[in-house]
């Protein structure tokens, strides 16, 4: 947890160094995510990896997946979603998706899920640090709230 919100400090310093990393024009835009989500009062480890797409400047599309090793009690869970992204401007990214999560375990089983999911992307470099809000609407009845950063590299 202590590491989780030092990488939120660190992007919101981001704040102050600003430069653009000149993703206008770069289609291909992969990254990596760590952080927490919370659903039926466990909080869980979240890492996971995703792409986007750029269509032009305004849309995109990707595809996001994460593994949560101790979800659900530990049998671990893992979520694959495709989303559709809006970019009201060069740092602001909101987005919908559909997708599933796998619950392992003795009885392995998958729902559904409608995810809601919104970014901030500082510019540093090459690089942009995105604190991320996802809120997952899942079949089962159970919603998720999924909080990190990701680091991106578009190209």
């Amino acid at each position: 947890m202590k590491n989780l919100i030092s990488l939120i400090i660190i992007s919101m310093t981001a704040l102050v160094i600003n430069p653009v990393y000149g993703a206008e024009g770069k289609s291909h835009v992969p990254g990596v995510f760590a952080g927490v989500t919370h659903v039926d009062g466990e909080t869980d480890l979240t890492w996971g990896l995703e792409y986007e797409y750029k269509i032009n400047s305004t849309w995109g599309v990707g595809v996001s997946y994460e593994d949560l090793p101790n979800g659900h009690e530990g049998d671990g869970v893992s979520v694959k979603v495709a989303n559709l992204f809006y970019h009201p401007d060069s740092n602001w990214r909101i987005g919908v998706g559909y997708g599933e999560e796998k619950i392992g375990g003795y009885k392995p089983k998958t729902n559904s899920l409608y995810r809601l999911v919104g970014s901030y992307d500082f510019h540093l470099g090459d690089f942009g640090i995105a604190p991320t809000l996802a809120i997952d609407f899942i079949d089962s009845g159970e919603d998720a709230l999924v909080l990190g950063v990701a680091i991106v590299r578009p190209f």
